[in-house]
């Protein structure tokens, strides 16, 4: 099959080459969109992350394609309707580091909870050794609340455990057995915002999880609370979290994502738009404050980033295609 593969490092030609050597594979040093005039009639599948958008547009330029296979447990970022419509199958990669970006999650946690930030600036900018306004708190005792108890969240549960804090689950599915096992209690999402010292985010992004923590709910949370989001940014909505920062409400948050943060690599073409986005510049100005925030904790949606993981996803995404192949489709999403 014609396969054209976007937004890949360099090493990841050699690996996928060697797995599928008698495929006709075209590598692409970015997204999509970063190539604008492509089109090809015989390219049969996409091979993509999340920052390529495939849409309607994108779909014509490739009458021939059969398979979307993007490196991605989320999928978002793809117009399923449209691929639908044009017979075009969709496969992501719905298992690859649950405990990876539960990881990450307690890297942010602790991050915020020691001012591990703070704490390293002070010593790099001033060379100054000293713990003056550096206190931290503990997490033994605290209670977190998990919002999604998959496969990802039950990681952060075991985690939270280990460290001696009290755990509540929000889920929309249930299972009694899954909290006696891991010690956790279930309860409703403003239960859980209203008894958590740290909320911690870990459901996929789709029409129900949108705007998942807004400002109707916010004012739920706890006073002095802590806000953790490695899911996709527009689980919270970005005004909410800026009042909730602003009124005292939430004493510090740790984001692995922020609510389109695509715009922040393409703002010149949002600034010089002939019809300005008014919402995107909205975002992007609420962006920009939450990266200044110093109570606030930035990182570039990099949760999924080890070795371990990275060769997990290339290694389920040759799969998939290989099985689509074959007849045999697998992980496939509608």
């Amino acid at each position: 099959m014609k396969i054209r593969y976007f937004s890949g490092e360099l090493w990841e030609e050699s690996y996928v080459r060697a797995k599928l050597p008698n495929e006709d594979i075209f590598f692409h040093a970015g997204p999509l969109a970063t190539f604008k005039d492509l089109s090809d009639a015989d390219t049969e599948v996409l091979c993509t992350f999340i920052e390529s958008r495939i849409g309607a547009d994108e779909l014509k330029r490739f009458p021939g394609l059969k398979l979307i296979a993007t490196r991605s447990t989320g999928f978002d970022h793809i117009d399923l309707k449209a691929a639908a419509a044009r017979g075009v199958v969709v496969a992501n990669v719905p298992y690859y580091g649950e405990h990876t970006v539960a990881e990450f999650a307690f890297a942010l946690l602790l991050a915020l909870s020691r001012r591990v930030i703070d704490a390293d600036e002070r010593v790099r900018e001033t060379g100054t050794f000293s713990h003056d306004n550096l206190r931290g708190f503990d997490l033994a005792g605290k209670t977190i609340g998990i919002v999604g108890c998959g496969h990802i969240g039950i990681h952060a549960i075991r985690m939270a455990n280990g460290f001696g804090m009290n755990v509540l689950g929000f889920d929309v599915r249930r299972d009694d057995e899954l909290a006696r096992t891991h010690a956790f209690s279930y309860a409703e999402l403003p239960e859980l915002l209203a008894a958590s010292d740290i909320v911690s985010l870990h459901v996929p992004y789709n029409k129900h999880t949108h705007h998942l923590i807004n400002r109707e709910n916010v004012d739920f949370l706890k006073k002095g609370a802590y806000l953790i989001n490695t899911s996709r940014g527009a689980v919270v909505e970005t005004q909410a979290l800026i009042d909730a920062l602003q009124n005292g409400t939430l004493a510090g948050a740790g984001l692995d994502v922020l609510e389109e943060e695509g715009t922040l690599s393409d703002e010149t073409a949002l600034l010089t738009a002939p019809h300005p986005n008014k919402e995107g510049l909205k975002l992007a100005l609420e962006n920009h404050y939450l990266i200044r925030h110093p109570r606030v904790i930035v990182t570039p949606h990099t949760a999924f980033n080890t070795t371990e993981a990275v060769e997990r996803i290339l290694d389920a995404t040759v799969d998939n295609i290989r099985k689509f192949e074959a007849g045999s489709p697998t992980n496939i999403v509608s």
